[in-house]
């Protein structure tokens, strides 16, 4: 039952059974079906349904508090009777490029003031440590702000904002970043992670027409790439990728200057456990 809770939470916090679905991987049809299961299960209706259209009713207001309690106690079964003593168990999540700078300096903080803690990091993209967070997997992620609104049960903490510059081949000439970008092959962030889609709205918005080349969701991938002469890329200026390479230059971008903020997202501190607030300290005192 605790998958047909988690996916009546989806619902709730996406509107509607098609979009719980994208977010959880499951089908509209499979959503309705687990729906369908839980309100039978229950012995009440959770929405009044009208036509194509679902609204929560009072009942589903009332189950939706409750099965939020339940999932962030299942989330915790796999922490040991006696972790409390011990330090506990914090599980996190962090984007490649924070892992080995600012997560580790946290992390070295933390385990100062808790020596027997247990961490687990799960490494992935933005969207997916999202996910995963949502579902109870993770306490908290290190990530890319996301480029829509923060769920209402979930806070957001700044930690860092990474400027995006234009990298290209020491043997590209010129000073001009806006006549690079738009003569010579363009290796462009991946349009489905969020730092993609901040490339992708600055070129709409200054209505810099590119070449498009090669497209790819790593950084210093797309760093090496012009350290090759393969082309040039927009990129964040990341801690944890210096020095560049000496194939490549920096060009800024003067006041079109935008970027890309990394922080910390977690649950609401009713639902999360303490040690997460500690680690958010940390976090902060490592950013700077």
């Amino acid at each position: 039952m605790i998958n047909e809770l988690r996916t009546f939470i989806a619902v709730c916090r996406h509107g509607t059974f098609a979009a719980a679905g994208d977010r959880i991987g499951l089908t509209q049809s499979a959503v309705s079906s687990q729906i369908k299961r839980l309100e039978e299960a229950l012995g009440f209706a959770l929405f009044d349904r009208t036509g194509r259209s679902a609204t929560l009713n009072a009942a589903g207001e009332t189950t939706l508090a409750r099965a939020e309690e339940i999932c962030a106690l299942y989330a915790k079964l796999g922490e040991l009777p006696d972790d409390a003593a011990n330090g506990g168990l914090l599980r996190i999540g962090a984007i490649a490029s924070t892992q080995s700078t600012l997560v580790a300096r946290a992390l070295a903080r933390l385990r100062n003031q808790l020596p027997l803690l247990r961490v687990h990091v799960s490494p992935g993209v933005s969207m997916r440590l999202m996910d995963d967070l949502d579902a109870g997997k993770i306490d908290a992620a290190v990530i890319i702000r996301p480029p829509f609104g923060i769920l209402p049960d979930l806070t957001w903490q700044s930690l860092v904002h990474e400027p995006y510059v234009l990298i290209a081949p020491k043997k590209a000439a010129g000073k001009d970043w806006r006549a690079l970008i738009q003569e010579q092959p363009f290796l462009r962030y991946d349009r489905a992670s969020f730092g993609g889609r901040m490339v992708d709205r600055f070129l709409r918005r200054e209505g810099i027409a590119v070449k498009d080349s090669i497209e790819l969701d790593e950084i210093p991938g797309l760093i090496h790439m012009a350290s090759k002469g393969l082309g040039v890329a927009l990129v964040p200026l990341v801690e944890a990728h210096l020095p560049l390479p000496a194939g490549v230059r920096v060009l800024s971008l003067g006041e079109l200057t935008f970027h890309r903020e990394v922080g910390l997202l977690q649950r609401k501190p009713r639902a999360s456990p303490p040690v997460v607030t500690q680690f958010a300290q940390c976090l902060r005192e490592a950013a700077q």
